[in-house]
């Protein structure tokens, strides 16, 4: 894989919000303020943000990539989460609030032993870094300020997302696409690939979040990604006990399909009138096929089909309740 070096800290110029205005937010007002900035200084008590009112192109790739995230944890079988646009917060050597960023999207791919934040925001050197950090650019450009400090703050992996949905006052130079920017040797370096996300691709990641639906192509995709975290984590859709279930009852609808169809084969070649109704999961829970199929070829009708079959779900030890 190649990689492309990012500027350094000493070539990057001061860091700017373009596409933002500043406004004054007071150190004592900061803590409860509830509005959307990109980007808070306490020394000046100034937050820059967004020019042009939030919308779908700009919401919608976070949003997107909330839900993308959940079917690659189901391929996985472990839970990812998405924490939205919560406030990054650096703090002084007096403990207090000195400079705070808002992503648009923060994710965690390991939830269950990550140090998260749990109320308030996420904290440099208290709480573990997000694995994924999504930017998106429409009227902004994080290159000439965010990215920088994300770069310093030790962010792992940062995703700059320019939308297909163009905005007319978009930053010159800014063409739809994903770029990924991985930490590397405290300096970020561009990546066809994200490290987190093992195998997807910034082609395939751009693609997904524009989509007016789920394609198959981005389908097949997500089972890939999923798949290869599974390998990596050594998880399987099976240990997610919502998604466990439902592959349990699509088993045995499927298994119930095939008996019901079995049992038609069977009963007319014994010259036997077909069921009134088709055998359902029901009627063989917890029944080996081997024990439906010798019921089948033994009984006298449908009434001593369905006896025979009650009687093997009601012997007590033979089988194993079914797992949950």
């Amino acid at each position: 894989m190649q990689i492309e070096k990012s500027p350094s800290l000493a070539e990057r110029p001061v860091p700017e919000f373009p596409g933002c205005r500043p406004i004054t937010i007071r150190r004592d007002e900061i803590a409860t303020h509830e509005g959307r900035f990109e980007f808070w200084d306490a020394d000046t008590e100034t937050a820059w943000v967004m020019r042009d009112p939030t919308g779908f192109a700009h919401e919608g790739p976070s949003q997107r990539l909330a839900g993308l995230a959940q079917l690659i944890a189901a391929g996985r079988g472990a839970p990812i989460e998405c924490c939205g646009a919560m406030d990054l917060i650096l703090r002084d050597a007096r403990g207090e609030r000195w400079r705070i960023l808002q992503a648009d999207q923060a994710v965690y791919l390991h939830p269950g032993r990550s140090r998260r934040p749990h109320a308030g925001g996420m904290e440099i050197g208290v709480h573990d870094h997000p694995d994924v950090v999504l930017e998106v650019d429409n009227t902004t450009d994080v290159r000439r300020g965010k990215l920088g400090l994300y770069e310093e703050w030790g962010f792992p992996e940062v995703w700059v997302e320019v939308p297909e949905r163009y905005a007319p006052s978009r930053p010159a130079g800014l063409k739809p696409g994903l770029v990924i920017h991985l930490l590397e040797g405290g300096a970020y370096r561009t990546a066809p690939e994200s490290r987190a996300f093992t195998g997807w691709t910034a082609e395939e990641i751009h693609a997904a979040m524009n989509e007016a639906e789920l394609s198959a192509a981005t389908s097949d995709v997500l089972t890939r990604v999923g798949k290869a975290l599974g390998a990596r984590g050594r998880t399987h859709p099976d240990h997610m006990p919502w998604l466990r279930a439902q592959r349990r009852e699509a088993r045995e609808e499927s298994r119930a399909g095939t008996m019901a169809a079995a049992a038609t084969r069977i009963l007319a070649s014994r010259g036997l009138p077909g069921l009134s109704s088709p055998l359902d999961a029901e009627d063989l829970s917890g029944i080996l096929d081997d024990d439906a199929i010798d019921a089948l070829l033994q009984c006298e009708d449908e009434s001593d089909l369905r006896s025979r079959l009650a009687a093997l779900r009601r012997q007590p030890g033979r089988y194993p309740p079914p797992r949950t």
